[in-house]
């Protein structure tokens, strides 16, 4: 049986192309992995508080570099900006110029920032998690969103600290999309299956089962808002169209104790995975799960490069993921355990 999955294996990579790289390189915050370190001084608290608008600030970067820049902070999110959730509200952060040539923020017009939701040693964990979410798709395909880890000490308008914790940086569709030599389509709230790239689309179900991750959707977007829920699409107008996903905090990796599974799915909590592909992507399926089986090693060791992440939550994680291997360790278990639920 095991030379038969082998060679079963096997025969899928050679429809899998390699990881292709991206063909243009990522501006300069998300060219390393190594973690900044920064001040952002201004109405802090009216911010963390989810208070609407837009409020000057200052961003101050501390390393790798020293640079200050004038920028507008707006809290951001659905979820995390209820207050019962969290009492740090996620921001945005939108440059008042045009960070100069040779700034780390060169390129940059308005950063996604996400925080750290509650004070609780706990919160930082979750948010490293979330983190190496990214990480995880990352090792998957270039046409994935790049994050930057981040030391913050948040300061008030009269130089008081507020506090400092870790938060990341997530970069914009727009660079995901120059990255990958695309372009950003315009499409409205709710697209048809097939628009999308079919590979592309089963990567991201299988991903999104992995990390055990039900609040997402490739083809709608919330109610008055564009398609997609958690996810941006990616590729040319007329061609297929490509999902990028993002915002991994219901998921049963991150665990964060507000993430709950929607009422119409049966599992009794995030950790239980549920795989959520659609139907018309199931021939696809097989392939990709090589792709992923082939990166098992890379994968695992992700979150021995997750600065701050202690041995617990690491070991923790590892394990959570390793458990999806036997999912698709043959076309059984992947008919069994995935295939069935797809969605028509």
């Amino acid at each position: 049986m095991t030379n038969i999955r082998s060679i079963a294996i096997a025969l899928a990579l050679l429809l899998v192309p390699a990881v292709a790289a991206a063909i243009a390189p990522p501006t300069p915050l998300f060219a390393s992995e190594e973690p900044v370190s920064l001040t952002l001084s201004g109405p802090i608290p009216a911010v963390s508080r989810g208070e609407r608008g837009a409020r000057d600030a200052v961003l101050t970067l501390r390393s790798p570099a020293a640079e200050t820049h004038a920028v507008r902070l707006s809290p951001r999110g659905l979820t995390r900006l209820k207050r019962d959730v969290c009492q740090f509200a996620p921001m945005r952060v939108e440059f008042v110029q045009p960070p100069p040539p040779g700034s780390l923020f060169e390129g940059q017009r308005r950063l996604k920032l996400v925080t750290h939701c509650r004070s609780a040693e706990s919160f930082q964990q979750h948010v490293l998690l979330e983190y190496a979410a990214y990480k995880l798709y990352n090792q998957l395909t270039p046409a994935s969103y790049r994050a930057r880890l981040a030391n913050i000490d948040y300061v008030d308008e009269n130089g008081r600290p507020v506090v400092s914790r870790l938060g990341f940086f997530i970069e914009d569709i727009d660079d995901v999309a120059a990255r990958n030599g695309m372009g950003k389509p315009s499409v409205g709230q709710r697209i048809a299956t097939g628009r999308l790239s079919a590979a592309d689309a089963a990567r991201v179900a299988l991903f999104q089962y992995m990390i055990g991750n039900l609040d997402w959707s490739t083809r709608a977007g919330p109610p008055g808002d564009r398609c997609c829920h958690n996810a941006r699409l990616i590729g040319a107008s007329s061609g297929p169209l490509i999902p990028v996903p993002y915002d991994f905090d219901f998921s049963g990796l991150v665990s964060a104790p507000y993430a709950v599974p929607p009422d119409i799915i049966p599992v009794r909590n995030v950790r239980v995975r549920h795989y959520g592909g659609y139907c018309l992507h199931n021939p696809a399926v097989p392939t990709v799960a090589a792709q992923f089986a082939a990166r098992r090693s890379h994968l695992l060791g992700t979150f021995s490069q997750i600065p701050h992440l202690d041995e617990r939550t690491r070991a923790r994680a590892a394990a959570y993921i390793d458990d999806f291997f036997a999912d698709i360790a043959d076309p059984r278990t992947i008919e069994r355990k995935l295939l069935r639920t797809c969605i028509e």
